[in-house]
């Protein structure tokens, strides 16, 4: 599958600030630190003036042209109105940054590797930190360290949206609108590594999503009617993709197709294990090796939704927790005849 893009300027602005003396103490000096203070970002199509943010190159399953175009993707601050109203935003903390470094994978659990880092800001002590997905959180109330808007203040909240017609041949599709309202991404990372022993670039992936308000609607090509709004209401997913015991290796085949693919977890030898189940009639390493596998929250995937709503039907909340991935491969695929 290949994809051309073509794109307009983006509008991004921001500005650098300097730092207090208590600000700098905290900072250790180790990889690289981001933060983006009163930022705002804006991309998308503006056919008037010969403008057009496109993706194109893709077929569908019966061989027709499939042609992508981006009316808006935004990142700005919170209480946008669906991208109707942009302000600026800040991303990071001084303190907790977004960083990019890399570390010592004995200190993660992955020998003698070193791993290319790339995480958002930490979460925090509950004592300290924010809930992740009231508003008006305040210091004390969660384990976030990415702060509200308030009156006098911009957060650290981003709402994030995407605008975008699909056209398969002469068919044109309705938009689709995907809207975040003030969301959160603190404790998420990417974290990589070479696999000698299956010569594959090998990672684990954890991302962490929150959000008061996650939404999808469809309207018409113009725009000037809409379907339902389908809200997802203190939505939060916490997904985790490949760990120390099990990595997630990502590679390419030979048709030039990408594959994901989430390691099986390793059986125990014969007998390793009692009849039992329990320690006492088990090697004692390998039934500590399974039990923290199976016991460790930090490996598995949870999503809740606090109400899901069709728009004025009513359908409650959703709860998924401790899912665990034990093997998993995906293969993308040339669907073109």
């Amino acid at each position: 599958m290949a994809a051309a893009m073509g794109m307009l300027p983006a509008m991004v602005s921001a500005e650098l600030e300097s730092m207090s003396e208590n600000e700098l103490s905290d900072i250790s000096g180790a990889g690289i630190g981001l933060v983006l203070e009163d930022f705002k970002f804006a991309h998308g199509t503006d056919v008037a003036n010969g403008q057009i943010f496109k993706i194109g190159g893709i077929k569908s399953s019966d061989g027709q042209d499939v042609e992508i175009v981006v009316n808006q993707l935004y990142i700005a601050g919170a209480g946008s109105n669906y991208g109707e109203t942009l302000s600026p935003v800040n991303l990071g903390r001084l303190v907790n940054p977004f960083t990019i470094d890399v570390v010592d994978g004995n200190d993660l659990g992955i020998g003698d590797r070193a791993v290319l880092s790339i995480a958002a800001p930490t979460k925090v002590s509950a004592m300290e930190g924010y809930d992740c997905l009231s508003t008006g959180a305040t210091a004390g109330s969660g384990v976030c360290s990415s702060r509200p808007m308030t009156a006098d203040f911009a957060g650290e909240r981003p709402d994030i949206g995407l605008q975008m017609n699909i056209t398969v041949g002469a068919n044109q599709s309705s938009n689709l609108n995907i809207h975040a309202q003030s969301a959160v991404i603190d404790g998420s990372y990417l974290r990589l590594w070479g696999d000698s022993d299956r010569n594959q670039l090998a990672g684990e992936f954890k991302l962490n999503f929150y959000s008061p308000e996650l939404s999808i609607n469809s309207c018409s090509q113009d725009g000037s009617s809409c379907g339902s709004r389908i809200r997802m209401q203190d939505f939060a997913l916490e997904l985790a993709l490949g760990n120390k015991f099990q990595p997630m290796f990502l590679d390419v085949d030979g048709t030039g197709n990408f594959v994901v693919e989430v390691q099986a977890i390793a059986k125990p030898a014969a007998g390793a294990i009692g009849a039992d189940g329990l320690r006492a009639s088990s090697d004692a390493a390998t039934w500590d090796f399974y039990n923290d596998y199976y016991t460790n929250p930090e490996l598995r995937s949870n999503l809740s939704i606090g109400n899901y709503s069709v728009g004025a039907r009513d359908f409650g909340s959703a709860r998924v927790e401790g899912m665990l991935i034990q093997y998993l491969k995906i293969q993308t695929q040339d669907l073109a005849p």
